[in-house]
C-alpha cells in the first residue's frame, strides 16, 4: 500500500471515493424524504459520515480497490465493489443497531445508502476504463495517450469467444495497428447483435460487400474450429476480394485456451486441413508424466520438439532431450527455458547408438517414461544409405530398448510410420523390423517379469516435419516455380505436428505392453492438390503464374500409404481417435540370426543383401529397384 501513497492517481481516485461517498449518502436522505430533508436529519448525516466513510474506505482497500489498474477495470473488480459495498453496509447496520438501535435513523436510508454506493463506485470504475479506451483519456490515466497511431480497418469473420477475446485486447491496447471495424458470421442469431458495441454486420459470404462497406484494409478469421471446408471457402473469399487476410491458430495448437493478437498468423496449410480438435484425458497423461523424469530421443526434431512443449505441461520432474543435432538441441533448450520457463531439463548431445553414453545416461538420471522419436525418415535418402537406415532405425532402437528394460523403465513408446505397413522402401521396412523387435522385447519382458511397457505409435506424414513436402513447396513457389509433384494422383495421410503429439501421450497412457497404437488420419489428401492449395495461399495462380511439374516416383515411394497390413487385427479403443492393433511378434532368439546378418550387411554397405535380409524378416516387403550411393561390391 506505501507505494500507492506515491502516485497522483491513488489520491485522485481516493478523493473522488469520499466525495462519491458522501453523494450517496445524502443522495439516500433526499430520496428517502421526497426531495425534502428535515433539518435534524441533517445533524444525522453528519454523525453517520463519521463512522460510514472510514468504514468504506478501509473495506475497500481490504477489497483491492486500490490496488487494481483502473484502466483495465473488468467484472471481477465490479464483484469486489459489490461485496465491499454488502459488507459495508452490513458492519454499518450493525454498528448503528448495538450504538442506539436506529433511534431518530431511517433504515431506509442505509439500505439506499448501499445501492447508490455501488452505482457510483462501480459507474466511476467504469467510466475510467471507457475513457481510457477512448481518444478522451485523461493524461495522468494513460501513459501512452500521445502515442497514438493510425490504426488500419480490421473485419473479423467469425463471432465467437476467439473474436471476442481478440477484439478486447485490441480495445485494451491502443498501440495496436488495428481497429476492429465489424464481424461477419454465420449465425443468423449472432447477426445484427454486437460484441464490446461493435456490429455483427452479416454472413461471411457478402465478404465482398461489407469490406466495401466498413473499408477494412485487412481480415482476420477467428473461428479456430473451422473445418477444411469451412476454412477454404473463406480463404477464397478472401482472395477474391483482394485483401491482406490473417488467422488465428487452430485449437490443436491453443491448447492453453491463449488467444491473443499475438497469436495472429497468416493462413499456412494445416489450417486447410481442418481436423477436428483432440480429446486429451490431461489426468491420465498427468498420471504417466507428472512428476517422473522423461527421456526423449529425437528432442530436436519435429516431432520430438513438439513432445518435449507437450510434455511439460504436464510438469516432468526431469526432462532429458537426447539428440545428435547441436543446433536442434540447442533450439528447443532455449525454447523451453525462455519461451516455457521451464528449467528441469537436461540435454544430452549424442547418439542412441552409443552404447556407453546409454549406459551412463539411464542408472544416473533412472528415466520411467522414453519416447523415442530418433529416426532416419527421408525415404530416397535412406534407400540410397541403407546401411544408415539400419543402423540408426534398428539398432539404435534395439539398444535402447534393452537399456530401457535393464534399468526397469515403465514405458517406452517407439515412434512409427505409416511407411512400416506393406514397405516398398528400406525406410519403412526397418521401421516394420523395430516394431517386431518392439513386440519381441515386450514377450521377453513379460517372461522374465520385467515391467516395462513397450508400445509402437504408428501415423502418417505431418505436416512442416524435417522432410516435409510442404516447406519444399514453399521454396520452389519464392523461386517463382516449377513446384515438382511425383505424380497426380500419389496421395498421402497428413496431420498436424501438434495433433500427432498430443496423440502420442494420450496413447502413451493406454498402453498395456505389446500394442501398435494407429492413429485416425481422416482422407488421404492428393499431393497434386495440395501443390494447388499452397500456390493459391501464397498469392499465385497454379498453372499460369507458377507451373506444376510431374517428376515420376522416386526409388521406394507407393502412390498410396497404408495404416495396417493385411491379417493385422485392428482394434478401437476408448479413444475416437487412437486404434490398436495386437498381432503377434517373433521372438528375440528367432530375430537373432537376422539381426547379425543385417549387421555385417550393414558394415560391409551392401545395400542388396540388406534388403535381402529385410525381405526375410518381412514378407509383404517389396523392394523396388533403386541405386544406392556406393558402387556393388
Amino acid at each position: 500500500m506505501k507505494y500507492q501513497f506515491r502516485k497522483l492517481n491513488f489520491w485522485i481516485v481516493l478523493g473522488v471515493d469520499i466525495l462519491l461517498l458522501v453523494a450517496a449518502h445524502i443522495l439516500a436522505y433526499v430520496i428517502r424524504f421526497d426531495s425534502v430533508v428535515p433539518q435534524v436529519q441533517w445533524i444525522n448525516i453528519s454523525t453517520a459520515l463519521v463512522f460510514l466513510l472510514p468504514v468504506k474506505l478501509v473495506l475497500f482497500h481490504v477489497f483491492g480497490l486500490y490496488r487494481g489498474m483502473w484502466r483495465y477495470t473488468s467484472l471481477s473488480d465490479l464483484l469486489n465493489i459489490l461485496k465491499a459495498c454488502v459488507v459495508a453496509g452490513f458492519v454499518v447496520l450493525g454498528g448503528i443497531l448495538l450504538l442506539n438501535r436506529f433511534a431518530g435513523f431511517s433504515r431506509a436510508v442505509f439500505v439506499l445508502d448501499a445501492l447508490l454506493t455501488v452505482l457510483f463506485i462501480a459507474g466511476f470504475r467504469i467510466t475510467l476504463r471507457l475513457s481510457c479506451q477512448n481518444a478522451f483519456c485523461l493524461p495522468f490515466f494513460s501513459a501512452d495517450a500521445g502515442k497514438r497511431q493510425r490504426r488500419k480497418r480490421l473485419l473479423i469473420i467469425g463471432a465467437g469467444d476467439a473474436a471476442e477475446k481478440v477484439t478486447r485486447e485490441i480495445n485494451d491496447n491502443k498501440t495496436l495497428p488495428y481497429m476492429v471495424a465489424g464481424f461477419l458470421d454465420d449465425h443468423a442469431a449472432k447477426i445484427g447483435q454486437q460484441i464490446h458495441g461493435i456490429p455483427v454486420l452479416g454472413p461471411i459470404a457478402d465478404l465482398s460487400e461489407y469490406v466495401f462497406k466498413t473499408k477494412a484494409k485487412e481480415v482476420l478469421i477467428a473461428i479456430p474450429s473451422a473445418s477444411r471446408d469451412q476454412m477454404q471457402r473463406i480463404v477464397e473469399l478472401c482472395r477474391d476480394c483482394e485483401i491482406p487476410f490473417k488467422t488465428l491458430p487452430g485449437l490443436g495448437e491453443l491448447i492453453s485456451d491463449r488467444v491473443s493478437i499475438k497469436t495472429i498468423r497468416d493462413v499456412s496449410y494445416k489450417d486447410l486441413l481442418g481436423r477436428p480438435p483432440v480429446r486429451l484425458e490431461m489426468e491420465q497423461i498427468g498420471v504417466v508424466l507428472g512428476g517422473k523424469t522423461v527421456l526423449v530421443t529425437g528432442a530436436g526434431g519435429s516431432i520430438g520438439s513438439e513432445l518435449c512443449r507437450q510434455i511439460v505441461r504436464f510438469h516432468p520432474a526431469n526432462l532429458i532431450l537426447m539428440d545428435a543435432s547441436e543446433q536442434n538441441l540447442y533450439q528447443i533448450e532455449m525454447e523451453l527455458l525462455h519461451e516455457y520457463g521451464f528449467k528441469n531439463y537436461v540435454a544430452v548431445l549424442g547418439k542412441v547408438q552409443d552404447k556407453g553414453l546409454l549406459e551412463s545416461l539411464f542408472p544416473h538420471y533412472k528415466p520411467s517414461v522414453v519416447f523415442h522419436a530418433a529416426a532416419y525418415k527421408h525415404v530416397p535418402m535412406v534407400e540410397r544409405n541403407p546401411w544408415e537406415g539400419v543402423y540408426n532405425n534398428i539398432f539404435a532402437s534395439k539398444r535402447l530398448m534393452e537399456v530401457s528394460a535393464r534399468y526397469g523403465v515403465e514405458r517406452f513408446i517407439l515412434i512409427s510410420t505409416d511407411k512400416a505397413v506393406r514397405p516398398t522402401n528400406v525406410m519403412g521396412a526397418t521401421k516394420r523390423m523395430t516394431e517386431i523387435l518392439l513386440k519381441g522385447f515386450c514377450e521377453q519382458g513379460k517372461g522374465s517379469g520385467n515391467g516395462t511397457r513397450f508400445m509402437a505409435v504408428r501415423f502418417g506424414n505431418v505436416l512442416g516435419s524435417s522432410g516435409s513436402v510442404i516447406p519444399l513447396f514453399r521454396r520452389q513457389i519464392e523461386m517463382g516455380g516449377p513446384v515438382t509433384v511425383t505424380h497426380p494422383d500419389m496421395t498421402r495421410y497428413f496431420m498436424s505436428i501438434e495433433e500427432a503429439s498430443q496423440l502420442i501421450l494420450q496413447a502413451a497412457t493406454m498402453g498395456e505392453g505389446g500394442e501398435v497404437f494407429i492413429l485416425e488420419m481422416g482422407t488421404p489428401v492428393r499431393i497434386g492438390q495440395m501443390a494447388r492449395d499452397l500456390i493459391q495461399l501464397c498469392g499465385k495462380e497454379p498453372d499460369t503464374e507458377i507451373e506444376i511439374k510431374y517428376t515420376g516416383l522416386r526409388p521406394g515411394e507407393k502412390m498410396y500409404e497404408e495404416l495396417i497390413t493385411e491379417g493385422e487385427g485392428i482394434v478401437a479403443t476408448g479413444h475416437e481417435k487412437i486404434m490398436v492393433l495386437r498381432g503377434n511378434g517373433a521372438s528375440l532368439d528367432d530375430l537373432h540370426e537376422s539381426l547379425e546378418n543385417l549387421k555385417r550387411f550393414a558394415s560391409n554397405h551392401d545395400a542388396e543383401g540388406i534388403k535381402a535380409e529385410l525381405g526375410k524378416v518381412i514378407p509383404e516387403y517389396t523392394s523396388q529397384d533403386g541405386e544406392s550411393v556406393l558402387p556393388r561390391g
